[in-house]
């Protein structure tokens, strides 16, 4: 669908969430409303930069009243996420936390791709005050302001469950300091090459498996590595069936995950954390912060997504 008819989309700015693999653009009405939205399979890792051109060039064609080449520029586009990178179409260096959305807003960088002028948003990075160990993270600072946004209140904590799993501690509107686990990755790469793939059959899903994984992961009696390997060997002598095994090692993963978040935040006990993210994998999440006596609650990510950009765009108006 094309929105070519300007009293539809008055006021409207485009967001794009161009990561590594996929393309997501949307097309946000000045309330925050989702107009239309138009993705690829396209992430920077898959481009050069002609196709990055070749990609906005056809952006532009599906929305020409709303993404004008750079002779009509009216600075409502912007870009997060690995396009902003290292291995992107520019680098927008990196946000020190703590900070807000001004600074993010006066971080994004200006750029033109494919004759679109846009704005590329950095990334932000942190020192822990648990351990004073660096992270960093690109493309989610939408979805946390947004969020942010729709509960201007909130001090606390927030977790974005996925292939790298952020968690996210917040104060006063400011995002003070966060860390990253990867278990989504080595979930996805333990189940797909290697000894543990062998052993792996359907879908996770909280039973009793998951749980068990859960309650061993955050225990911490022994160390992951060896956890891990534990899944094959309940497998090969008949203690878990080959059905279970994927739900299994998510609750391995998940519950070492957990533990981590509860050494550095203990806080997070008395804590209500949301859940930003896809429904199936926060369901996974929400049932093993359950089981270990951490409340959560689930946020929608392309409504945080489309309220950060009009967010964000608010701000660098001013």
């Amino acid at each position: 669908m094309s929105l070519a008819d300007d009293s539809q989309g008055a006021g409207s700015i485009v967001g794009i969430n161009w990561g590594s693999t996929n393309f997501r653009a949307y097309l946000i009405g000045a309330d925050g409303v989702l107009l239309d939205e138009f993705s690829r399979p396209a992430g920077v890792a898959k481009l050069d930069r002609p196709g990055m051109e070749a990609l906005m060039r056809e952006l532009a064609l599906q929305w020409p009243e709303h993404v004008p080449p750079a002779s009509r520029y009216h600075s409502a586009v912007y870009a997060a996420g690995m396009i902003g990178s290292n291995v992107g179409w520019q680098e927008a260096p990196y946000v020190v936390a703590p900070a807000g959305l001004r600074e993010l807003g006066a971080g994004t960088v200006p750029a033109t791709i494919g004759g679109v002028m846009l704005r590329i948003v950095p990334g932000m990075t942190c020192t822990r005050e648990h351990d004073g160990g660096p992270d960093i993270l690109r493309g989610e600072e939408i979805e946390l302001f947004g969020f942010a946004r729709l509960h201007p209140e909130w001090d606390g904590f927030v977790a974005l469950p996925g292939t790298h799993t952020k968690w996210v501690r917040f104060g006063g509107g400011q995002l003070l300091d966060f860390f990253t686990s990867m278990s989504g990755e080595m979930f996805d790469r333990l189940t797909s090459a290697g000894l543990l793939a062998s052993i792996v059959e359907g879908e996770a899903h909280a039973g009793d498996a998951f749980y068990e994984g859960v309650r061993l992961g955050s225990e911490r009696a022994l160390g992951l590595g060896t956890l891990l390997f534990g899944a094959r060997a309940r497998v090969i002598r008949g203690q878990l069936a080959r059905s279970e095994s994927s739900s299994f090692l998510r609750g391995l993963l998940i519950g070492s995950e957990i533990a981590d978040a509860l050494a550095m935040h203990p806080g997070l006990k008395d804590a209500s954390v949301p859940l930003i993210g896809s429904g199936p994998v926060c369901r996974l999440y929400a049932a093993a912060l359950e089981r270990l006596g951490v409340r959560s609650s689930f946020v929608d990510s392309r409504v945080a997504c489309l309220m950060g950009f009009s967010a964000l765009h608010r701000e660098a108006g001013r």
